[in-house]
């Protein structure tokens, strides 16, 4: 996924990732635990409605309190924090992050730049991780819809023969 840093022994290393976590799925769990072979401290930041609107097209279909509560239940991690605006300093600076995760589609936009640039100077890293590619939360949705259409094309097809 990403070149492994160094780690000296006995030093306490916290990982941050932010992210949506929309359909909790197997890509999702790979990342965690990736996270966790990275040190020893995850912390995992969830992207409010709001943030995930700024962002995306469309909000996401699992409420936040609820997308909160489904990976604090992860074994793989270890800290679960709500962020309601798209900025990633003041998360890593509340959990003083060792090593903050981003996916392979992070880019330079002004929030992103910040944080990169802010950890540089603090001698923390930033690791960018290729996604697992069995599956992402716009194909489950993608799929669920295309079910949809398919199951209303049978209703309709069987309501007219």
């Amino acid at each position: 996924m990403g070149a492994e840093p160094s780690l000296a022994k006995g030093e306490n290393m916290l990982i941050y990732t932010v992210g949506t976590f929309d359909l909790l799925h197997v890509g999702h769990l790979a990342l965690l635990e990736y996270c966790g072979s990275l040190g020893d401290t995850v912390a995992v930041g969830v992207a409010a409605d709001s943030v995930v609107s700024s962002y995306k097209p469309n909000a996401p279909v699992i409420p936040l309190d609820q997308r909160l509560e489904m990976l604090m239940a992860l074994k793989c991690v270890d800290i679960v924090r709500p962020y309601y605006k798209l900025e990633y300093i003041s998360g890593c600076n509340a959990l003083n992050a060792d090593i903050f995760v981003v996916g392979e589609d992070w880019g330079a936009k002004p929030h992103n730049i910040a944080v990169e640039a802010h950890l540089k100077a603090k001698g923390k890293k930033v690791v960018k991780i290729v996604y697992d590619l069995r599956t992402s939360s716009t194909q489950i949705k993608n799929t669920a819809i295309a079910q949809r259409h398919r199951n209303i094309e049978r209703a309709t097809l069987c309501e007219i023969s």
